[in-house]
């Protein structure tokens, strides 16, 4: 008799379900950390100075999640995305390509969130009902960071 349950416990199907969701969230953090290091590399103005260290904060932290959601699709038994192509066509955040201007870099890092954070927020559903609290614990974490940011970011833009 095959085992309903993955090798950490978990129901095989939701495990499977929740994998597909985080390479969506994956994809979609690819994207969003491209778009950062390209606003790091690439911006200029009055707030340069401030604006380059913020983003390069915010493609440092992206990193990081890129890696851990990419083994959080392992431990659940399951093969992360790893081809732009893979990503370009999953994400729903776009590429943005040559922006210098400090508030339309922020505009498009706010605009990120608001796909961003909803995903995080169905993957914690997910993972509450399917009793996953490794990846319940990832998504609570991502979401308190990113509320806090979206926050300092449209205080930025005066909003």
């Amino acid at each position: 008799m095959t085992s309903k349950l993955n090798q950490i416990g978990l129901d095989k199907q939701a495990s499977s379900d929740l994998a597909d969701k985080l390479n969506e969230l994956l994809a979609n953090y690819q994207i969003f950390y491209m778009n950062a290091r390209g606003f790091h590399w690439n911006i200029k103005g009055e707030k340069f100075f401030e604006l380059h260290a913020k983003f390069e904060e915010l493609y440092n932290d992206s990193l990081v999640k890129i890696d851990e959601i990419a083994e959080r699709i392992l431990t659940l038994g399951f093969t992360p995305l790893h081809t732009y192509g893979d990503y370009t066509t999953l994400s729903k955040i776009k590429a943005a390509k040559n922006i210098s201007s400090g508030p339309v870099a922020v505009q498009v890092i706010l605009d990120g969130y608001e796909v961003l954070l909803p995903l995080e927020r169905e993957l914690l559903e997910m993972s509450g009902e399917s009793s996953d609290e490794g990846t319940n614990a990832l998504m609570s974490d991502y979401i308190r960071e990113q509320e806090k940011l979206i926050w300092m970011y449209s205080a930025y833009l005066n909003r």
